[in-house]
This record gives C-alpha cells, sequence and structure tokens, in this order.
C-alpha cells in the first residue's frame, strides 16, 4: 500500500507542475484530490487493515493529501502570476459582486411572528390544504346555511373536498387529537376563490392561534395580543380592541393597530382613523368544543387569527399585495 501511495504521488506531482491552464488543473485535482480519486479509496479502505498498518498507511495518505493540495495551490498561484504579467487580468477593473438569494419576505414575516410567540408559550401545528367540509365549515359553527360561508369563496376539489379557506382546520384536528391543554399556532397558506386587487389575493398566508384549558378568561386573550404586538411593532404603538363577530368565537372582538404611517393622526392609508384593522379574536364558541367532544362547562378558551401578508405589507410599508407573488426581484430584493 505505502508503495502505491509513492507511486500516486509521483504521478500527481508531475500532473500539477506541469499543468499550463485551469482545465488542466482541474483534472489534475479531480485526479489525485477529488471524492472518487484513487487516494480517497486508501482513505476509506484503511477501516479494513490491521491497526499497525492501518497508522502507517494513514499518516502517509494524510501526508500526501496535504502535500498534493498545496502543490494545487501553488500551481494556480503561478497561473494567476502569468496572466497577470501577460495582461490578460486586470486587477484595476471593478469585482462582479454575486447575486445572493435570501428568503421570500412573507417567510421572514411568518418566521417572525412564529418566534414572538413560541416565546409566548405557543407550539405550532401544522394541516392539510385540502380540507372537508366539516373541519372547514360545520365544527367551527358555519353550517351550510350560514352567510358567514359567502366570505368565503371556496375554491372545490373532486370527492367535495375544498383548498382550506382559512387555518381553523387545524385547531379542530388538534382538539379531536388530544385534550386540554392545548396552546397553539397554526401558520399557513389559505386559499379564496375571489379577484385580486391591490389588497386581496387568491392565495395568502395565515397564522391562527388557539388556547383551551379550565378558566381561560379574556383578559388572558387581551394580554397575549397586545404583548405579541409590542413585540412585533413596539412597546410604543396602540392598540385597542372593539366588539366583532366571527360563527367560531363567542364574544368576538377586532383588534386595530394604531397607524404606522401617521401615527394616529389620520391619513389615507388608515382612511383618516388613525387606526388600522389587523386581527380578529375572541372566546371559543361552546358549539365548536362540542363539535370536538370537549365539555363547554368544563373547558373555555380563546382564538385569534391574522393575515401574514397584510402584517408584511405594514412592516415593509407595501401599499399591493399582489407584489409579493410576482417574484419580480426587484421588488423582492428592496423588502
Amino acid at each position: 500500500m505505502l508503495d502505491r501511495l509513492r507511486e500516486i504521488g509521483e504521478a500527481a506531482r508531475e500532473a500539477f507542475s506541469s499543468a499550463t491552464d485551469e482545465k488542466s488543473l482541474e483534472d489534475a485535482r479531480v485526479a489525485y484530490l477529488g471524492r472518487k480519486s484513487e487516494l480517497n479509496r486508501i482513505s476509506r479502505g484503511l477501516k479494513d487493515l490491521d491497526p499497525e498498518e492501518r497508522r502507517r498507511v494513514g499518516r502517509a495518505t494524510n501526508d500526501l493529501k496535504k502535500e498534493l493540495a498545496a502543490l494545487c495551490e501553488e500551481a494556480r498561484e503561478r497561473m494567476a502570476e502569468g496572466a497577470r504579467r501577460t495582461g490578460a487580468l486586470d486587477l484595476t477593473l471593478p469585482g462582479r459582486v454575486p447575486w445572493v438569494g435570501r428568503r421570500h419576505v412573507l417567510i421572514r414575516t411568518l418566521e417572525r411572528l412564529e418566534e414572538i410567540f413560541r416565546t409566548l408559550g405557543f407550539e405550532v401545528a401544522l394541516g392539510p390544504h385540502i380540507e372537508d367540509d366539516f373541519h372547514n365549515f360545520d365544527a367551527l359553527n358555519i353550517p351550510p346555511d350560514h352567510p358567514a360561508r359567502d366570505m368565503h369563496d371556496t375554491f372545490f376539489v373532486e370527492g367535495g373536498r375544498l383548498l382550506r379557506t382559512h387555518t381553523s382546520p387545524v385547531q379542530i384536528r388538534v382538539m379531536q387529537s388530544r385534550r386540554p391543554p392545548i396552546r397553539i399556532i397554526a401558520p399557513g397558506r389559505v386559499y379564496r376563490n375571489e379577484a385580486s386587487d391591490a389588497s386581496h389575493s387568491s392565495e395568502f398566508y395565515q397564522l391562527e392561534g388557539l388556547y383551551v384549558d379550565r378558566n381561560v378568561r379574556v383578559g388572558e386573550l387581551k394580554g397575549v395580543l397586545t404583548k405579541f404586538l409590542h413585540e412585533l411593532y413596539g412597546q410604543d404603538v396602540g392598540v385597542r380592541f372593539r366588539a366583532g363577530f366571527f360563527p367560531f368565537t363567542e364574544p368576538s372582538t377586532e383588534v386595530d393597530l394604531q397607524c404606522r404611517v401617521c401615527r394616529g393622526r389620520g391619513c389615507p392609508v388608515c382612511k383618516g382613523t388613525g387606526w388600522v384593522e389587523l386581527l380578529g379574536a375572541g372566546m371559543v364558541d361552546p358549539r365548536v368544543f362540542e363539535a370536538v367532544g370537549y365539555d363547554p362547562d368544563v373547558y373555555t378558551g380563546y382564538a385569534f387569527g391574522l393575515g401574514v401578508d397584510r402584517i408584511s405589507m405594514m412592516m415593509t410599508g407595501t401599499d399591493d399585495i399582489r407584489l409579493f407573488l410576482e417574484n419580480d426581484l426587484r421588488f423582492l430584493d428592496q423588502v
């Protein structure tokens, strides 16, 4: 084995010293230092040798690898110096900055929201994008004749199934699979069959939350959401709660954030009110608990939901939701 290493070393030295261009140098590097080189095969076979021979061959193999790597680098520097002397490489020219990709702005926003809620004790739960009528509507106190279904313009697929219109079905599936206490957030993409405009899209991201236990109160809901918004936008931002309606919560509330543009003075973004509607929330309706087999006389809980795209718009100053999905790198590089 040692004799073979000497033969490989002699051939490799000759190959590196005789390389005259990048191609011949790369060929030599692959042949003697590449993953499929004989030198690497010898390294992988060390485990089959007896201990004494393994030490000798292993030491010789590592020494040869270091020597050949140094010869390869010397050959590369030699070629660069030759190019400089012949004027083939002009070091005064500006370099080319490579384009480096990064995560999409919506994903970065989603990760930030998840990070905040994890610090508040929530775990992330996921569910299928193709749902059935029970999990998407019926279990959430939205029967077939309920007017709230008109707000969920639905994409239907084969077999009477549908693309989920919110991530609330994840809450139902979690409650069906375990007993309280439950403290989860359900982030993900949702789908609605509606025309796209500056503030609406047929697919977008939502994040919904659920907390169920004994003696959960409205004050806990207000405290968690206020803490979340202060972590996201700063301690000085105003937050207000006002009465609202959702079929799956009672009582329900709309949560508004003080306008980030005018700081509450009134502007076109907030339509002169000084406030921007950000999310909906409320105490879980007893009918929802009955649908998943919970006793509403024993358990209470709260739920909330927000649009990730809308939060991304507010954080980046974007005035058209469609920009997030058009894959225009000029826009994505700015946000």
